[in-house]
């Protein structure tokens, strides 16, 4: 049994689910400061649908409504959350 493209990204994408949905959970009831609490929850979301995006692109079967939603939705969640890790970042002075 060889491992293939298709296989891989498939298998990656279940990997960066694992770790999103590991920092989502972090944020909540591990973390305690506000601001490294939303970075892990930002981390997380951004893991978490980008590798449902991919596996909506990976599948071999026609694409549901469900499907069509996430496809509209996530870039935007991805988007948003990948803004406020700019806005968190450590400020220009490095303080």
């Amino acid at each position: 049994m060889t491992l293939d493209v298709h296989q891989f990204a498939v298998g990656a994408s279940w990997v960066a689910t694992a770790i999103g949905a590991g920092l989502w959970l972090w944020s909540w009831f591990g973390e305690q400061d506000a601001i490294r609490k939303l970075r892990f929850l930002d981390c997380g979301v951004v893991l978490l649908f980008a590798s449902v995006l991919l596996r909506i692109v990976a599948q071999d079967k026609p694409m549901t409504v469900w499907d069509w939603a996430m496809v509209f939705v996530a870039p935007l969640f991805i988007v948003a959350a990948l803004w406020r890790l700019a806005r968190t970042a450590c400020p220009p002075g490095g303080r």
